[in-house]
């Protein structure tokens, strides 16, 4: 009796699989056949079950979305990948003139817009590296120099000035002297009593560190490279003007004064980075304490040493 009593249910159920896999469901909005009865279905892709089935203005919004106004963009199933064949009704003539050449602007433009860029880098640069000349040799001098120059050498000289300054910039020859100090003074009896902070640098060194250093070297900054290498020029004028004044030749007081300007800001750069680096070596971490009053933590100061 019992198995005649399942048999019905089993076919009844087999029955409404077979009802499911030939309903209709929208992949986008979920709706189905049930919902809206006057809706129009597509099958675009290579996917079966119930994800093959997709309202058309369901997708044509999806396709919208991807394309993003660009009517051009190919668009895909998100499921089998499956490249969708989107058809456009005819055209006249002068609106496929107009697509075509919407098309070929849309293509160009980057190309132009790139030019105009390098274009504008490129003739700043020349107007930087005439502006150089006539700043380090005088006006009327540069003026003359340039005008009995070949301007074909102008056009390519004359941008390799900022370049350069920049490259030259990027030297970081302080850093270097500071690693070669630290290492040879402290060697050195006569010079270690001329340098002494190199000499407490030596001494502060803690011994389960020994033979590790802090990092003294500061992160590349584009920015400050490329100020420092623009202004360089500038300063090297001013210091020629104020110590080289006896020097008759402008292109040499620039000389001595880019050199001056060079000498004097790597000495004090070394010596902040030597105090920097002295304060690094003293640097201690300070035990948990509380008050044993209130219970409450002592606010120390982290460069507070013991």
């Amino acid at each position: 009796m019992e198995s005649e009593t399942e048999e019905p249910v089993i076919e009844t159920n087999r029955r409404e699989d077979l009802h499911d896999d030939n309903k209709r469901y929208c992949w986008v909005c979920f709706a189905t056949d049930e919902d809206d009865l006057t809706a129009v279905w597509v099958q675009p892709c290579q996917c079966s079950g119930t994800t093959r089935w997709v309202h058309e203005s369901c997708l044509q919004r999806w396709v919208d979305e991807k394309q993003k106004g660009n009517s051009l963009e190919r668009v895909h199933c998100p499921q089998c990948n499956t490249q969708y064949v989107i058809v456009f009704p005819p055209i006249g003539k002068l609106i496929l003139v107009l697509d075509i050449a919407d098309r070929i602007i849309y293509r160009v433009c980057p190309f132009i817009a790139a030019g105009v860029v390098i274009g504008s880098i490129y003739w700043t640069a020349v107007t930087y590296g005439a502006l150089t000349i006539m700043q380090a040799v005088g006006a009327k001098e540069g003026l003359a120099l340039m005008e009995q120059s070949d301007p074909l050498f102008l056009l390519i000289g004359l941008p390799t000035v900022p370049i350069m300054l920049i490259l030259g910039r990027l030297v970081r020859w302080e850093e270097a002297l500071l690693g070669f100090l630290n290492k040879n003074v402290p060697r050195v009896p006569i010079v270690k009593h001329l340098l002494p902070t190199f000499q407490i640098a030596s001494d502060s060194v803690r011994p389960h560190t020994q033979g590790t250093e802090p990092p003294f070297s500061d992160p590349v900054s584009a920015t400050r490279v490329l100020c420092g290498a623009l202004i360089f020029p500038s300063m090297a004028v001013l210091f020629g003007k104020l110590l080289f004044h006896p020097v008759h030749s402008n292109l040499k007081k620039t000389f001595f004064g880019g050199i001056a300007f060079l000498m004097l800001k790597g000495a004090l750069k070394i010596y902040y980075k030597q105090q920097i680096l002295i304060r690094q070596y003293q640097r201690r971490v300070l035990d948990f304490a509380k008050r044993p009053s209130d219970g409450k933590e002592i606010k120390t100061s982290s460069n507070t040493n013991p």
